[in-house]
């Protein structure tokens, strides 16, 4: 492991907060991704019943006024919901008071793929049935991508930056990436950075289905995500969101954080190969992987750990396989990899950060946690997903994967901590 930036250059963790289907913060979240726990059962957001796809992994028992009050809870979307709970979570979790801070040195970079779709389909819906004097005056500020992060930004009054990156299901770690490259520019001292997500909707879910993406293993929901499996047929819609405060290392040893991992490394990579299907090689992904390892100055072999972006979709798991083959060499059979869409489904905007969420606690627990549902290998998938059980192993240096539909790919490095 190289330390290549210098201390003012380095960037670390330390909070961390998510809504999840499994959990509905880190603590559960990881309790039931290492237990081998399915979030994942029939749609009860709408009638799914004449849908090809009639399951998801809904994020069940929350309730936004746990964080804001009710009627401010009223012009939200449930994607903001999801984000404004989990940067409580991470600030609370990173003992950050931000009224002792210089809130001009203070940013945010939280993003989402499609935003508030459930309210456009509801406000449509109004339009068509009841005119325009139906429509919420707030609908506009409500559904825009860009509003989580300015929603928290006024109620947090963070003044330094509120952007939102759109990277489709690679969008939660470009946030983070990003997040990290303005820390190490010295633009600010603290970034609330990741992913929100909530497209369990009936526009959403057919699109997703009409795109063959979904599984249609409606009949056994905890068995429909079947990442790396030659059984699979398409991944499950997840939401929820993932959240990280990341400082500068010099602001968080100043204050005395509670710092919980470095990240080391970032890489961010286009296709330009199809619009929907990923490069059949993993050349981009490739790239991806090779950029975060080449910032962070480390080799393939010192890696210990995958996150994978493991969909559990035909195309995704052998064209990620071959990128970790094309990167790793002979390496790729010893790194153990595993994929937490098995039991969360597709958070979306949300997975890249999710998935950075899970490095970081695979590093601190020394525990991995399983691909469940991998009974059948897929022949061109034969490297270790870790399948169905939980594996102990001490982990310093982990890498979440991230790739996007329109080729977008990105790759998180994270290292332990080591106090110096």
């Amino acid at each position: 492991m190289v330390d290549s930036k210098g201390k003012d250059g380095r960037v670390v963790i330390t909070g961390m907060g998510a809504i999840t289907p499994v959990g509905l913060n880190v603590a559960d979240f990881w309790q039931g991704i290492t237990a081998g726990r399915s979030g994942v059962g029939p749609i009860t957001q709408f009638d799914a019943s004449q849908h090809p796809t009639q399951i998801a992994a809904s994020v069940a028992g929350f309730d936004p006024t746990d964080y804001v009050d009710k009627r401010e809870a009223r012009r939200m979307a449930r994607f903001t919901h999801f984000a404004l709970a989990a940067t409580q979570q991470a600030l609370q979790d990173a003992e950050l008071d931000l009224t002792r801070e210089d809130r001009t040195r203070v940013g945010l970079e939280i993003g989402s793929s499609v935003g508030g779709i459930g309210v456009i389909e509801e406000q449509s819906l109004r339009l068509r049935n009841g005119g325009p004097r139906r429509i919420n005056p707030i609908f506009v500020p409500s559904v825009v991508i860009n509003i989580a992060s300015c929603h928290i930004a006024v109620l947090l009054g963070i003044k330094g930056s509120a952007n939102a990156p759109v990277a489709a299901c690679a969008t939660g770690a470009v946030a983070i990436g990003e997040a990290t490259r303005r820390l190490q520019r010295g633009d600010v001292d603290v970034m609330i950075a990741g992913g929100t997500e909530s497209a369990i909707t009936p526009l959403a879910v057919v699109a997703f289905s009409r795109l063959g993406a979904l599984s249609t293993r409606n009949d056994e929901p905890e068995k429909a995500c079947r990442p790396f499996d030659a059984d699979r047929d398409g991944t499950v819609m997840g939401e929820g969101a993932a959240i990280v405060v990341l400082e500068t290392l010099e602001h968080a040893l100043r204050r005395g954080a509670p710092i919980q991992a470095e990240v080391v490394g970032y890489g961010f990579t286009e296709d330009a190969y199809h619009i929907v299907a990923p490069e059949p090689g993993g050349d981009g992904a490739a790239r991806a992987m090779s950029l975060a390892l080449a910032d962070a100055g480390l080799s393939p072999g010192e890696i210990g750990y995958i996150c994978a972006h493991g969909t559990g979709t035909v195309l995704n798991d052998p064209s990620e396989t071959a990128a970790i083959k094309t990167v790793f060499g002979e390496a790729a059979y010893r790194v153990p990899i595993s994929a937490n869409k098995s039991m969360i489904g597709h958070l979306f905007g949300a997975a890249g950060s999710i998935s950075v969420i899970t490095v970081v606690k695979v590093i601190q627990e020394g525990l991995i946690p399983p691909t469940i549902n991998l009974d059948n290998p897929d022949p061109e998938c034969d490297l270790d997903y870790v399948p169905n059980v939980a594996r102990q192993a001490t982990v310093d240096v982990a890498i979440a994967n991230a790739f996007g539909v329109g080729g977008q790919n990105a790759t998180v490095a994270v290292q332990r901590f080591d106090g110096t």
